[in-house]
């Protein structure tokens, strides 16, 4: 048995406990009270025991990434990354993405829900001892994207795979592939991470093939004459195994349809805010019952994987969508970033089991790597 005590220890179903501590045995939780009355054991000093983040949303693969477009129209933004990640190969991708799942750990990560452009999440998190599940993405208007592009990444990282690391697979987003794809990926009977409703430009494309999307039409899909969310409910094509990340522009309707088929929703306001997307309505979706979690997304779009300053900016842009009136609280979004993620969203268990030695873990030679790596991103 072990015990941990703290100036606070967090819970998520009640009040922060003063002079707090935690039991441990056989590697879970036993039980959470008073120092007085669990007893003291290991003493951290000036500092707080807290929930182990589930981050619901994020591209490990993207660690490096930061900076990269900032100020860029969200369209222009896409397409500077497409043309970045020709530059280097699955190795450097998982030597980034290693990177990106230590960082989730010094942030008390202990979970995500990876979208994997090359599978290369699965052996970060496999190899630092992250909880995750592996969404690999796929794109396009054919079906054979699965058999040509998923078969091939599961084959890969077949042996990273676990009851720890899970496979999911990521129809990347309406506007990148067709109904037909979003049907064969929901075939396979995974559970399914998408982005939906994420920009009006999005929305406006799908919807009409016009605006400002009109430029760069060649890289998409046909439009759909409507809404994603309204597309894939149409279709049948949404469900309780679906993750839809963002919505930030989920009307009424739409966010009535998600609730319908039980669709969860992983929210990102550090990622909406620095695109400038918007607000999602985070208020609404909860009062109507959609399952939501929190999630960092990526460097590519946000500073960091700092679950921290996430759940500070989910409150702030609550309190600015609300025009002060919202009741988010601190308690709110700890709970949306730990069972909120974990058991509503990601449907799996809070935890992850941390296979390094804070001591000796070459942290620098990771770092090195992923310059290295940033560095043939940008051409250099």
């Amino acid at each position: 048995m072990t015990v941990l005590s703290a100036d606070w220890v967090l819970r998520v179903s009640g009040p922060p406990i003063r002079d707090g501590a935690v039991v441990i045995e056989d590697g879970r939780i036993a039980a959470v009270g008073s120092s007085a009355d669990l007893g003291t054991g290991t003493r951290y000093e000036d500092a707080a025991i807290v929930p182990g983040f589930v981050n619901a949303h994020s591209h490990l693969e993207y660690a490096v990434y930061a900076g990269f477009g900032d100020g860029l129209p969200f369209g222009d933004w896409i397409g500077l990354h497409v043309e970045r990640k020709a530059r280097i190969d699955v190795e450097d991708m998982e030597d980034i993405a290693r990177l990106g799942a230590f960082e989730c750990l010094r942030s008390g990560i202990t979970a995500v829900g990876d979208c994997s452009f090359s599978g290369a999440g699965a052996t970060a998190c496999a190899d630092l001892g992250l909880r995750a599940t592996i969404y690999l993405e796929v794109f396009g208007e054919d079906t054979g994207a699965v058999a040509e592009r998923f078969e091939p990444m599961r084959e890969r990282i077949a042996d990273v795979l676990s009851d720890r690391v899970r496979l999911g697979i990521s129809p990347h987003a309406p506007y990148t592939c067709s109904l037909e794809l979003y049907g064969a990926c929901d075939e396979l009977r995974l559970p399914v991470a998408t982005h939906l409703a994420e920009s009006e430009d999005e929305n406006e494309f799908l919807r009409t093939g016009g605006g400002a999307w009109e430029a760069f039409a060649d890289m998409l899909v046909r439009p759909l004459g409507t809404t994603g969310i309204r597309a894939l409910a149409g279709a049948g094509l949404l469900g309780r195994h679906v993750l839809a990340a963002h919505c930030v522009m989920a009307d009424e309707e739409e966010i009535a349809l998600l609730a319908e088929h039980d669709v969860a929703v992983a929210h990102c306001p550090r990622s909406n805010a620095l695109l400038g997307l918007g607000i999602a309505p985070v208020e609404d979706l909860l009062a109507a019952g959609v399952r939501v979690g929190i999630g960092t997304d990526s460097p590519a779009s946000t500073p960091s994987f700092d679950m921290f300053e996430e759940l500070r900016t989910a409150i702030a842009m609550a309190r600015l969508r609300n025009r002060g009136s919202s009741p988010m609280t601190a308690q709110h979004v700890l709970e949306l970033a730990t069972l909120g993620s974990a058991s509503r969203v990601l449907l799996t268990l809070v935890g992850g089991e941390v296979r390094y030695d804070r001591r000796t873990f070459p942290w620098h030679e990771l770092r090195q790597k992923g310059i290295e790596a940033r560095a043939k991103l940008l051409g250099r």
